[in-house]
């Protein structure tokens, strides 16, 4: 599979829990911090559910 690198771009201040556990989910919690991982069904919705907070880039 592909791999992508999710970089955080926006806080988690006054986001929804399950938003806040996502992106623990990823290994992320800071802003700028960057994960490269493979790109799979999981990971995706993983992503779609934060996707205003983290930028994708493929690799």
């Amino acid at each position: 599979m592909a791999r992508v690198r999710i970089t955080q771009v926006r806080s988690t201040i006054k986001r929804p829990k399950t938003q806040k556990l996502a992106i623990q989910s990823l290994g992320l919690g800071k802003i700028n911090r960057s994960i490269e991982l493979e790109y799979n069904p999981s990971i995706a919705g993983v992503i779609r559910k934060v996707e205003h907070l983290v930028v994708v880039e493929e690799i």
